[in-house]
């Protein structure tokens, strides 16, 4: 990011709720460096978020879009156990990984680590999630603190490298499982049977190469 970039995201709540139209803070932050975006489209700042984006960016203070949300308080997600089929769905959706359980086990949220984002919520099947008021009257910045945006930026960045580090070992694994395959396939080229082995030599080769093109670099 940008050096402006960098203090506009800084002043976010990184509750990383998408609900600014981009699929992170840094990403709403970077857009609001670049002039694309305005600065009244973070519900979870609220009225206070607006006027320190206004301050950052030198635009006038506006009032909060309310086409992407309203002011509120904190939320905190909790799973009904007597409900929750362990299907997983939420633990993919919650961006700090506050959420945990397994396949078919039921799933509980590890309560302060969750943002109150919001995007479990829609992807449960059961509809088991609720959200609960956790900071009584406070709303916007005041239901938030230095200390929330930071644990929940560094759960955020971790969740990131987890899943980077997991693509990369996936892509190893198909790797391996491409070459042993190649070293199954005939020598010969001859008739049918070589035919037939090329064809499926150069399929494998091409997987080979998506898979190289979609592991993460590092």
């Amino acid at each position: 990011m940008s050096p402006l970039a960098q203090r506009i995201h800084a002043a976010l709540p990184q509750t990383q709720c998408t609900r600014c139209g981009y699929p992170d803070c840094a990403g709403y932050a970077q857009a609001l460096a670049e002039g694309s975006a305005d600065i009244n489209r973070c519900p979870p700042g609220g009225a206070e978020g607006v006027q320190r984006l206004a301050a950052l960016t030198a635009h006038a203070v506006q009032p909060l879009d309310p086409a992407h949300g309203l002011e509120g308080p904190r939320t905190v997600a909790f799973i009904d156990e007597d409900w929750c089929i362990g299907c997983t769905l939420c633990l993919k959706a919650c961006p700090t990984d506050a959420i945990i359980g397994g396949n078919k086990h039921m799933h509980t949220v590890i309560e302060p680590w969750c943002t109150g984002c919001e995007l479990c919520v829609p992807v449960c099947p059961v509809d088991c999630i609720r959200l609960e008021n956790a900071s009584g009257a406070r709303t916007g910045w005041a239901a938030w603190s230095d200390t929330d945006a930071t644990v929940a930026l560094r759960r955020y960045e971790a969740r990131k490298a987890r899943l980077a580090r997991e693509e990369g070992e996936q892509q190893v694994r198909l790797e391996a499982k491409a070459r042993a395959k190649l070293a199954d396939l005939p020598g010969t080229t001859q008739g049918a049977e070589g035919a037939e082995a090329e064809r499926k030599r150069s399929i494998i080769e091409a997987a080979l190469a998506r898979a190289k093109a979609r592991r993460p670099a590092g």
